[in-house]
């Protein structure tokens, strides 16, 4: 079975390929055994990324960018 790999999840995390293999890690996870609650370092970079920006942005451009945003939401 040269070649086959394992399955990546939508942030590249290793899961198994099989319904029972999946099962069996879901109830590993509810019971404690395993954790698979980690951030990936995207999460954590795009936090300090948000915070380095809304430093520098002035109260005028933060209540635009806040104004265009609830425009958005209710058009």
């Amino acid at each position: 079975m040269k070649g086959k790999t394992m399955p990546k999840g939508p942030r590249g995390e290793k899961r198994p390929g099989d319904l029972i293999g999946m099962s069996v890690m879901v109830a590993k996870i509810a019971t404690g055994e395993i954790e698979d609650n980690h951030k990936s370092g995207r999460v954590r970079s795009g936090k300090a990324g948000a915070k380095a920006r809304a430093e520098k942005l002035t109260s005028e451009e933060r209540s635009e960018i806040a104004r265009k945003a609830a425009n958005a939401r209710w058009e």
